[in-house]
């Protein structure tokens, strides 16, 4: 097969399946939580419709997951953190000056649709 011959799909995911979610107080929590995770490493954390997150995906290694990923276009996040932040920030800086870089995912609409759920679930 020649490189002229190599076909690209584009196939979205058609579900995301939350399995826990936190919500926190403010952005500040949740950078201080994602930098508590992550050991003190340098993290990020997305933003989109006004919500500031994190999340773990259940890795697709696992035969469950690879398959519903492969099979229903199915995607498991094992936990979600999240806070409101009206306006994107490129960074948030909490009070004991704990820097966490913060990546607007605003053109993604899978992440756009899972911030506009997380959104509904405080209302």
């Amino acid at each position: 097969m020649s490189e002229d011959e190599v076909s690209v799909t584009y196939q979205p995911l058609k579900e995301i399946v939350i399995l826990q979610k936190t919500h926190f107080n403010s952005p500040d929590e949740l950078a201080r939580f994602a930098s508590i995770i992550s050991g003190g490493k340098p993290s990020g954390l997305y933003w989109a419709e006004g919500v500031l997150f994190l999340y773990f995906l259940l890795p697709s290694s696992t035969e469950t997951a690879a398959t519903a990923l492969v099979e229903k276009g199915r995607a498991y996040w094992t936990m979600v953190g999240y806070a409101f932040m009206e306006k994107y920030k490129p960074v948030i800086e909490t009070r004991e000056k704990i820097i966490v870089p913060v990546v607007d995912m605003s053109s993604n609409s899978i992440i756009r649709k899972a911030a506009e759920w997380l959104k509904r679930q405080e209302t």
